[in-house]
């Protein structure tokens, strides 16, 4: 009798996790269970009528290391290589990204003429840095925050200014709160295997030649910094749901889920607003805290650990400007907390990716970030703000760093709420705690997403295959 899989999140880790069951030879009967009206979760891209695309959530993906390259494999899988838009290593959004501090901006230092001189907004050459890395000693602690994990191997201004803005940029958290071993988890092992950070990366770094594609080796040739999809990253979400589609996946959107219950024949209930399903397996793809409330009252140790996974939001506002032009060119600048706590940074899209701007002439596309773990503090509630408080915001910033005046010709403005998870100190633990549960009760749940073991887009994805690779194994 055919097993049925029901995944539940319809975000870029469930169409992933079914693409990956589709695939199989002997694949399941399998059932996407998404509650808002739309599948491809934070992949949001906004196509306007002249050819301009904005995007609400991830835009660049990273081509590299094994997840960088298994994301390329499922784009030329999906038929997508004539869609990508990639940015080349000579690229100005490759070679310049910047940091705004002390009410300018400042290019961060490339190459070996800005390590060995003084740039601002640093104090000394950032050889110094990398020198006390080379002989710093070995940390002891089986966690550590990454400012102080920084702070201990390079030194306090690298941490306080460059990897306070990168948390930012990157997870829009805090440092000082973010753990160095689940955030950066290929940083905290070269320290635990060469005992130095430069040593272990240069050394370190194995190969997976399975995962090669002419995709990939193109982008290793062209050594690219990142890519996107000449429609917007959504096209990535909408090539899965078309593959799904002709596979016969059930796909349900509107499908809010209600609670989850084991039945004496051992399957999962699955109960909706309106109706219910039944499962042999359910792969979880939505944020751990939205789980945790729709568990059985038997797996509250199972949804303790998973309400401790916290989310932040971020106020994304995209702008365009017709006929302007920017000072500076790159991929975009990022703002340390100490600067503008709740204004997270600007990037320059027009530059990235000048394929999407669209056939209304010159113009310049922007995206401001706010909020994240200031969003609060900054802004009050991300339920209540009133949008027109953060587009004020992102047009003040952006005639502050960038002195364009003029009014924004298209304006978009989202809040994505509790997006992007909070890797905290002692998140191993939690993981750990959690994936020793589901062990020891035998559960036939299986955990992907960006909550558990990376936020990024090729995180996910990775994540997703992973799971399923182990279930399929599982049922042979």
């Amino acid at each position: 009798m055919q097993r049925t899989v029901a995944v539940v999140g319809g975000g870029i880790s469930g169409l992933t996790a079914c693409y990956h069951l589709a695939r199989s030879p002997n694949a399941p009967k399998i059932i996407l269970l998404e509650g808002s009206g739309r599948l491809g979760g934070w992949l949001h891209s906004t196509r306007t009528e002249d050819g301009a695309v904005f995007e609400h959530g991830p835009r660049g993906i990273r081509p590299t290391g094994t997840v960088g390259k298994n994301t390329l494999l499922m784009v030329s899988e999906l038929g997508l290589d004539a869609d990508v838009l990639p940015v080349p290593g000579d690229h100005p959004a490759s070679k310049n990204r910047y940091l705004y501090v002390s009410g300018a901006l400042h290019r961060l230092p490339s190459g070996i003429g800005g390590v060995l001189r003084t740039v601002p907004p640093f104090t000394r050459p950032l050889l110094w840095s990398g020198l006390r890395e080379l002989v710093a000693p070995r940390g002891t602690q089986p966690d550590e925050t990454i400012h102080s994990f920084v702070s201990r191997r390079f030194g306090k201004e690298l941490a306080d200014i460059a990897i306070d803005s990168l948390c930012r940029g990157v997870f829009a958290g805090d440092c000082r709160a973010l753990s160095v071993r689940s955030c950066f988890p290929a940083l905290f092992e070269a320290e635990r295997r060469w005992r130095s950070v430069i040593l272990g990366m240069a050394l370190g770094g194995g190969k997976d030649p399975a995962l090669d594609s002419a995709l990939s080796r193109r982008a290793r040739d062209e050594r690219w910094s990142q890519w996107s999809l000449r429609a917007g990253m959504e096209t990535l979400s909408e090539a899965l749901q078309d593959f799904l589609r002709r596979r016969g996946v059930e796909m349900h959107c509107h499908a809010r889920l209600q609670c989850l219950e084991r039945t004496a024949a051992e399957c999962w209930q699955i109960t909706l607003e309106d109706g219910s399903v039944r499962a042999d397996h359910v792969i979880s793809a939505i944020p751990a805290r939205a789980l945790a409330v729709l568990l059985p009252g038997w797996a509250e140790p199972l949804a303790q650990e998973l309400r401790s996974i916290e989310a932040v939001s971020v106020g994304v506002v995209n702008l365009q400007y017709n006929g302007a032009t920017l000072p500076i060119t790159g991929f975009g600048h990022l703002v340390p907390s100490f600067e503008d706590s709740s204004l997270l940074g600007i990037v320059y899209d027009s530059v990235a990716f000048p394929e999407q701007n669209g056939t209304c002439g010159p113009s310049v596309r922007l995206t401001v970030m706010l909020g994240g773990a200031w969003f609060e503090q900054g802004f009050g509630d991300p339920d209540t703000v009133p949008l027109a408080v953060l587009l004020s915001r992102a047009k003040e910033a952006v005639r502050a760093h960038l002195g364009i005046v003029a009014e924004p010709s298209r304006t978009i403005v989202k809040v994505l709420k509790a997006c992007i998870p909070q890797y905290t100190l002692g998140h191993w633990q939690r993981t750990e705690t959690i994936n020793r549960y589901l062990e020891q009760e035998g559960l036939p749940l299986s955990l992907i997403g960006a909550s558990y073991q990376g936020v990024s887009v090729n995180d996910c994805i990775y994540s997703a295959k992973t799971a399923v690779t182990r279930l399929l194994d599982q049922a042979c």
